[in-house]
């Protein structure tokens, strides 16, 4: 009989799925340790994930596992060659929460644009009239570095361009042609486009490559008096560099939804200049966004189960060459 375990909770629609299908048992695990660990996992054949690393010491509790489904795009908490020397394939929801975390990174640069923070706090102490004035800005005419043109990407480039902002993409496996097709400016000379850009966004995975690629040199080479927004993985980001290019004016300001370390801690530099807005790792946790990527999850492992997995939403696809 085969048994899910959801690493923490998830959508009660996504429950119901996999719930209705006969013979299929369904728990979950609140909270997520050790010992609910060990006590539940050695009968998964299947696992939703969310937080939860998932290593070989998670993996020797876990004998009869045919499928890791990740609540997510990001799986850098995820030891994928361990997952496949056992052909278990890694999924995760790639249309599902992309519209979610586009929709964040704009909220972050317009919070940063009109200063909502500081003008939120001055009209609840009734400074109406005269409080002092900070740097407020217009999207429209700004130009924006988007890193990263993948789902994400795509879409903050479309919702930049409909605020009326030139729109440069990086992003060295998409095609320029294809860049250009969609409207935008693509940019060969990563130097160039950060001298130019009024605000960089990134949105590319965390692997071996790209980790802490936004460093001192990266930043030192962006505009003075640009604008960072992360949405992507915390660790994409030398922070005490980040914090440095804020503290001395180089940047004008930053907004962080993810942090090297999360949950962040309060020796984070980060988290006490006002010049920065943060956010808890929350981009794609809209209602839409979490009923979405735990349908995406408990179809996937529906499909495992039927053997028939769209490897469209596959990691490690060569599980499924040997699976086959």
């Amino acid at each position: 009989m085969p048994h899910v375990v959801c690493l923490r909770p998830v959508h009660p629609e996504a429950l119901a799925l996999l719930g209705a299908r006969e013979g299929v048992t369904v728990e979950v695990l609140d909270p997520v340790n050790e010992e609910t660990i060990a006590a539940s996992i050695p009968k998964a054949e299947a696992v939703i994930v969310r937080a939860t690393p998932i290593n070989r010491a998670f993996l020797a509790h876990a004998p009869n596992l045919r499928i890791v489904a990740r609540h997510g795009v990001g799986y850098d908490a995820v030891d994928v060659p361990a997952l496949t020397e056992r052909g278990i394939p890694l999924t995760v929801t790639p249309d599902a929460n992309a519209q979610s975390v586009a929709e964040h990174a704009m909220m972050l640069l317009l919070n940063i644009a009109r200063q909502t923070a500081f003008y939120d706090k001055a009209t609840r102490e009734l400074r109406w009239s005269n409080p002092p004035v900070p740097g407020t800005f217009d999207l429209a005419g700004r130009t924006i570095l988007i890193m990263g043109f993948g789902r994400i990407g795509g879409r903050v480039a479309r919702l930049c361009a409909a605020f009326g902002m030139r729109v440069l993409v990086r992003d060295p496996f998409i095609p320029q042609n294809t860049i250009k097709g969609a409207g935008f400016i693509p940019v060969k000379d990563l130097s160039a486009g950060l001298a130019e850009a009024d605000v960089v966004t990134v949105h590319v995975p965390s692997s071996e490559k790209t980790r802490g690629f936004v460093n001192g040199e990266f930043l030192a080479g962006m505009k003075r008096g640009a604008v960072l927004v992360n949405t992507a993985r915390g660790t994409l980001v030398d922070e005490k560099a980040l914090a440095g290019a804020l503290t001395s004016g180089h940047l004008a300001a930053a907004g962080l939804d993810v942090f090297w370390d999360e949950p962040a801690t309060a020796d984070n530099p980060l988290l006490k200049l006002p010049n920065v807005i943060v956010t808890p790792h929350t981009a794609a946790a809209t209602e839409q966004s979490l009923r979405r990527m735990a349908l995406s999850c408990a179809e996937s492992i529906l499909q495992v189960f039927d053997g028939k997995l769209d490897p469209d939403v596959v990691i490690n696809q060569e599980v499924l060459r040997g699976n086959a």
